[in-house]
Parts: C-alpha cells; sequence; structure tokens
C-alpha cells in the first residue's frame, strides 16, 4: 500500500521576513530531495485542504482560533509573537498545515493509504492552546489527533515528538487526555525552557537530553524510556512530530544526531505500529532550518514510512 504526500503551494507562501529560519525553502528541499531518491513514485500526493473552525477548535479555544483569523494583514507583517509573524498569505498556509493533519487523518483511517507525511509549514508543536509562539499558530498535530479521537471515534493514540525543542503546545493542549500517550526528547536549556517543568500526568513521557548526547544515547533513551511506554499503551494509530533541528549539522540545537538517527527511530516506532496500529503513521514536519541534513534527514523518515530498501 502507497503512502500519502501532503502539502500545497500556499505553504511555500507564508514568509516571516528576510534572513527568518523558518523560510519556504525548507519544503522545497524536502521535496527535492524525495524527488531525487525516487520516494514520491511511492506516495500517493494530495492538496491539503483548509481546515475549519470546528476542527481548530478541538485543539483550540474558540476565543485564541478567533483572534488568529481576524489578525491576518492585508500587507506587511504582524507580529504575534517574538518569533512569529503573519504575512498576508500566512493564514492560508497556517490552515492548510493543520488541514493536512486532519486529510492524513481520514485517509489512513479510512484505508486509502497505510502511512502519510505531511510535508507542511508553519510548523506547529509550539502553539498551545491559547497562544501562538515559536513559529507555530496551529498546532498541527493536536488538531488530527483531536479528528482521530472525536470523529473517528479511536480509544488510544500515540504522539512522538523528537523536534530538539520541547513540543510544549502539544503537552499544554494533550497533557491529561488519557486517550493520548505524548513521547517525546528535546535538549534541555532550549527554546521554550520549560521542558524540564511540562505539564504532567500519566500521559505524558518527556526525555530532556543534555548537549552533545549523541546517537548512542538517543537510542538507548528512546528504548529505554518510549518503547515500554508505547507498547503498554497500545496505540491504535501513532503521529510524528518530526523535527530534523537536532541534527549535528543544524545550529538550532546541539544534540549531535545524524541522518541514521532518524531512520532507525522511524523503524523503531514503524515496528511498534505494526504490532498495535495496523502500521498507521502520520507525520507532520515540524523543525530544520538547514537545508542539507533538513533534507537529507527527512528522506531518510519517509523511507521508513513507505517501505522502501
Amino acid at each position: 500500500m502507497l503512502s500519502a504526500y501532503i502539502s500545497h503551494p500556499d505553504c511555500l507562501k507564508h514568509d516571516m521576513g528576510p534572513g527568518h529560519p523558518e523560510c519556504p525553502e525548507r519544503l522545497e528541499a524536502i521535496s527535492d530531495m524525495l524527488l531525487l531518491k525516487g520516494y514520491r513514485d511511492f506516495m500517493l500526493p494530495y492538496d491539503a485542504p483548509l481546515a475549519n473552525e470546528e476542527q481548530l477548535q478541538r485543539a483550540h479555544s474558540a476565543l485564541y482560533v478567533s483572534r488568529v483569523l481576524n489578525q491576518a494583514p492585508a500587507d506587511g507583517y504582524v507580529r504575534l509573537d517574538p518569533d512569529t509573524l503573519m504575512n498576508p498569505f500566512t493564514l492560508p498556509a497556517a490552515l492548510r498545515s493543520a488541514g493536512a493533519a486532519v486529510l492524513a487523518t481520514d485517509l489512513v483511517l479510512q484505508g486509502e493509504v497505510r502511512t502519510a507525511f505531511c510535508n507542511i509549514r508553519p510548523p506547529g508543536h509550539h502553539a498551545e492552546r491559547d497562544a501562538c509562539m515559536g513559529f507555530c499558530f496551529f498546532n498541527n498535530v493536536a488538531v488530527g489527533i483531536r479528528h482521530a479521537l472525536d470523529v473517528h471515534g479511536l480509544e488510544r493514540v500515540a504522539l512522538i515528538d523528537f523536534d530538539v525543542h520541547h513540543g510544549n503546545g502539544s503537552a499544554d493542549i494533550l497533557a491529561g487526555d488519557e486517550r493520548v500517550l505524548m513521547c517525546s526528547i528535546f535538549e534541555k536549556g532550549l527554546y521554550p525552557l520549560n521542558g524540564d517543568e511540562h505539564p504532567g500526568g500519566s500521559n505524558m513521557v518527556h526525555v530532556g537530553m543534555n548537549s552533545r548526547t549523541g546517537s548512542s544515547e538517543f537510542r538507548a533513551l528512546v528504548d529505554a524510556a518510549w518503547m515500554p511506554a508505547l507498547d503498554a499503551f497500545r496505540p491504535q494509530l501513532i503521529y510524528i512530530s518530526a523535527g530534523f533541528d537536532a541534527h549535528r549539522d543544524d545550529d538550532m540545537g546541539n544534540l549531535g544526531l545524524v541522518d541514521a538517527d532518524y531512520e532507525w527511530v522511524t523503524q523503531r516506532l514503524l515496528d511498534v505500529a505494526r504490532r498495535h496500529a495496523q502500521g498507521r503513521i502520520i507525520s507532520c514536519l515540524e523543525g530544520g532550518y538547514v537545508m542539507s541534513p533538513l533534507a537529507r534527514s527527512a528522506a531518510a523518515h519517509v523511507k521508513v514510512l513507505i517501505g522502501a530498501d
């Protein structure tokens, strides 16, 4: 069974100014690498739809959704947080990024595809229930997860976040929802500086890592902390917040991971999905800001999702 590749040209039009690391070229670098590797031949292409207010409000408050919808500028930029700006094309991009997670959920749960990769921006895992931050407007994976739970009626969904930055927004939205198990790694001392004070609850497994941890300790921590929790939880569907900024060549962090680590961790998650979730995985792009390691790492990740040799 083929995988889904979900994106949209609108995601390239969102721009936060010259020199901003969360730039349109990120999607093009990934797309070009997947084409070069031939991986797109194993993926069905879909245009991401616009998420609607009802879908967004499963993860965000109605007041917050209304505030974002009404702040889009006619020209220039509007700054919503020190790192997060809207231009006239931001709102359609943000709505399509959340809509991609909804479409991926529908496609996977209806049996059209087994896995899906959403090559989307803006990212989402820093967006909290009532606040945008860290380049994020809507929490794409949280919107998708709540769609799987509340519309499709799943009982157990897992979220894995391997971005170098703590997924504070996802934790804020999903902490205490016992239908969800969130497992993450992050580098201690990085933005948003609250990873060690994340919302508590038995459904959260957050692992803070020291700088320069490297591949061996990363893999050992994944096996020790994530795998037992995932097997005990038995998720019916796995979502991935796929940030590639823990790569040693990405100056956003300093964990020292390499391309092969992303292939390895994706394979470990696919093994869990095959045991418990009929092989079903939905991956949404989060961080990764240096083009070459981003493209290579994303390709290593997608290679596993599509079952390529």
